[in-house]
């Protein structure tokens, strides 16, 4: 069992602890202490990083024997083998808490807390369960919040934010927190640590939180959705909050230095340009169709008879979509195949071909798949394949010989 100093002082950046055990697991060294402050992952919020000794420890593990492990990885000064990493009672090792890294986590933890109990507060919204990610956290409600509903919850959770309130550790049997307000019922027995920010909120967490609220700094949702049910809010606390702002920030003085707009005209200036490229795109679209229409008439007068049909093998610079558009213009004229070549490596094909013919445009791909490598596929008048890796020649040759052997 190894005593967490992170309970009772989540403060702590620095310890002298013993070494107890060090094992080889997976290929990782685990060392285990006698006493630690560094938090493994579990209730939502992720491990701590830091050293133990010349030592960097990269995971922390919670142990089903109540141990924590802590995966470690030589640092600059120790680059092979345990150094003073061996169990015994004479071999102490200093620990130190990446502590922005801490303090970060105990800043969005406690805004969670905060935030949690103000939709349970003023709407009777439960929280089902929270993460706390590398750039945003999550909190999961059990029903969805209009977004009048969140910005009233997001104001009452900086109101107790800003009043500054403390935040104190408590500890309580079983039978002693079945008799006090908690958010929600306890998941284990035995002791419990409770997490109290005075009156308004508490709740049985073994993570680590601040000592007071303003040291949360904000809390600010950043977006929602609907989850199983329910509603998933994103939200950021203090420093992240603040780093969110500057992107924000950084983005829209840039967007209105390149639209000539002030900030409150960006959206609807967004949407006009929405709505013009919507335009411009139907526009190149119709005089692509009509590009390619002249262009299968130009390519049409050098078609080859093979068989009962007029056959066009072309190579040309297009990509996938210029291809189709040129093959399926060919194959609009009575009688004609059209297989199309990009000049690019390695190269796209299409084929197509008119209605009547009994051609299987998907068979002609997948032979030339075959030969030459690439994947496709389509339908029987239109398919494609793109990866083939040889010369624009050759696959043509290769797709006369299988369209003349395919028709009568």
């Amino acid at each position: 069992m190894t005593d967490r100093l992170y309970y009772t002082d989540p403060y702590l950046r620095e310890f002298d602890a013993t070494v107890q055990r060090v094992e080889t697991r997976g290929g990782r060294t685990l060392v285990t202490l006698d006493r630690t402050a560094f938090y493994p992952t579990s209730g939502g919020q992720p491990f701590d990083t830091g050293t133990l000794g010349p030592f960097r420890v990269v995971d922390v593990v919670d142990e089903e024997d109540g141990s924590i492990s802590h995966v470690v990885e030589p640092g600059t000064e120790n680059q092979a083998g345990t150094g003073n990493l061996e169990p015994g009672t004479a071999h102490l090792v200093r620990g130190a808490i990446d502590w922005p890294r801490r303090f970060d986590h105990m800043q969005q933890h406690t805004g969670q807390h905060v935030l949690s109990a103000a939709f349970e507060r003023l709407f009777h919204m439960r929280t089902v369960s929270f993460h706390l990610g590398a750039d945003v956290s999550t909190v999961d409600l059990a029903r969805e919040a209009s977004p009048r509903e969140i910005a009233a919850a997001e104001d009452e959770a900086n109101r107790v934010v800003w009043e500054d309130r403390p935040v104190a550790i408590r500890f309580a049997s079983a039978e002693e927190a079945s008799r006090l307000p908690l958010r929600k019922e306890p998941a284990r027995g035995g002791t419990l640590r409770l997490i109290d920010v005075e009156q308004f909120d508490l709740s049985a967490c073994g993570g680590t939180h601040v000592a007071r609220t303003g040291a949360i700094g904000v809390i600010a949702v950043a977006r929602w959705e609907r989850f199983k049910g329910g509603q998933r809010l994103e939200f950021v606390c203090g420093g992240r909050a603040l780093r969110a702002y500057r992107v924000l920030r950084d983005a829209t003085a840039s967007s209105i230095r390149q639209l000539s707009v002030l900030p409150a005209e960006l959206p609807t200036a967004i949407e006009r340009l929405v709505g013009e490229a919507r335009e411009q795109t139907r526009a190149r679209s119709a005089l692509q169709q009509e590009l390619a229409g002249y262009r299968a008439e130009e390519l049409a007068t050098a078609a080859e008879s093979v068989g009962v049909a007029r056959l066009v093998a072309v190579a040309i610079d297009a990509d996938a979509t210029g291809l189709k558009t040129i093959a399926a213009a060919i194959a609009a004229k009575p009688g004609h195949i059209a297989a199309v070549v990009s000049r690019s490596s390695p190269a796209l094909v299409v084929i197509a071909r008119a209605e009547g013919l009994t051609l299987s445009a998907q068979q002609v791909i997948a032979a030339l798949a075959a030969k030459f490598g690439g994947r496709g596929g389509g339908r029987p008048e239109l398919a494609q394949a793109g990866g083939l890796n040889a010369s624009p020649d050759a696959i043509l040759a290769e797709a006369r010989a299988i369209v003349a052997a395919a028709l009568p």
